[in-house]
């Protein structure tokens, strides 16, 4: 969950404490903020980002304190695509100017997502190049840093998905047009972070399942794209949707994206990650015991919940949730004697 609290890319005290929180509130893994593999693949000017050294040793201080927790440390390695340069959410998201600290976006086509953002310059085969070797570099600083997993972000309407949609992505090279161009770079950033990451690491690529549009990327498409990528080693296949197009017409309900999560773990034969309005630990527990999913992530609940994983062990009839040290005898008190 993107927190717009990062300066120069850089994380904060904020990170440190927001990210320390849950893994002292049990959480068995954390996904690092999408953070961008170059300061032009940044969502806002406050986005986090890992295209230096010395953002990762900042994270690397984030990252002790999680895994002291027993928490696996994990980085979603993402390029905002034309959706970069704009506002965080509470200032208006809308485009920010070169004057004012923003810069000139870019995407397979010179399409803008909408009339609030900027007007995309159409990627050169030389640039194109040049993000896939910024994709590999962030990876390699990931794991300096002390991540243990990496994803590669290809959901949202961000870059790589952009390339994916016939809805943004009208090139006519080796990158546009058939299924097997559109799906190139997706493919070569996944498969290029998979070959420098340890093997015994997990690496994890997120999907728009459906771009909820006529004409967009889909359900079948993101089925055959799944199992080349669990043809290249990749372990999961975390299974989201939407982001692409303005205006889309999405029926969001509780756990609406877990049928593409269990459509994407039967016919791909993958490991799936199912999100989406998964807020309560009955309904997380049906989701694995039914085999739709191998893992759920909880994004907006923890937010508000920084003891989610901890107070689902308790709704499930854990008979010891695993609280950490500091707080277990307070969790052991009789409630008439808490103070």
């Amino acid at each position: 969950m993107c927190q717009y609290s990062s300066v120069e890319g850089m994380p904060t005290d904020w990170h440190l404490v927001h990210l320390g929180a849950r893994a002292v509130g049990g959480a068995a893994c954390i996904i690092q903020e999408a953070t961008a593999v170059s300061p032009e693949g940044r969502i806002s000017p406050s986005d986090a980002g890992i295209w230096n050294d010395e953002q990762a040793l900042a994270y690397a201080r984030v990252n002790r304190f999680l895994a002291s927790q027993g928490c696996r440390p994990a980085i979603q390695l993402a390029h905002a695509g034309r959706k970069a340069s704009t506002a965080p959410p509470w200032e208006g998201g809308a485009a920010v100017s070169e004057q004012d600290g923003g810069w000139p976006v870019v995407a397979p086509s010179a399409v803008a997502f909408s009339k609030r953002h900027k007007q995309p310059h159409a990627l050169k085969s030389a640039e194109i190049d040049w993000i896939i070797g910024s994709f590999v570099e962030a990876a390699q600083r990931s794991l300096h840093a002390g991540f243990e997993v990496a994803e590669v972000h290809s959901a949202h309407g961000y870059l790589l998905h952009e390339f994916l949609s016939p809805l943004s992505n009208f090139r006519d090279d080796e990158y546009g047009g058939t299924f097997d161009n559109r799906i190139r770079l997706t493919m070569t950033c996944a498969k290029a972070v998979r070959e420098i990451w340890p093997e015994q690491l997990p690496v994890f690529v997120r999907i728009s399942a459906s771009d909820w549009a006529e004409g967009g990327w889909d359900i079948e498409q993101s089925v055959e794209l799944s199992k080349r990528l669990a043809a290249e080693g990749i372990d999961l296949i975390d299974v989201s949707s939407g982001g692409l197009v303005p205006g889309a017409r999405i029926p969001v309900a509780p756990s609406y994206q877990v049928p593409f999560a269990s459509v994407i773990r039967a016919r791909a034969g993958v490991a799936t990650g199912a999100v989406g309005l998964i807020e309560n630990a009955n309904q997380a527990e049906a989701i694995l015991q039914a085999g739709d999913a191998d893992i759920i992530l909880i994004g907006r609940p923890s937010l508000l919940d920084a003891n989610w994983p901890i107070n689902a062990a308790k709704a499930l009839g854990a008979e010891k949730p695993d609280w950490p040290q500091p707080y277990a005898r307070i969790s052991e008190l009789p409630s008439q004697s808490r103070t």
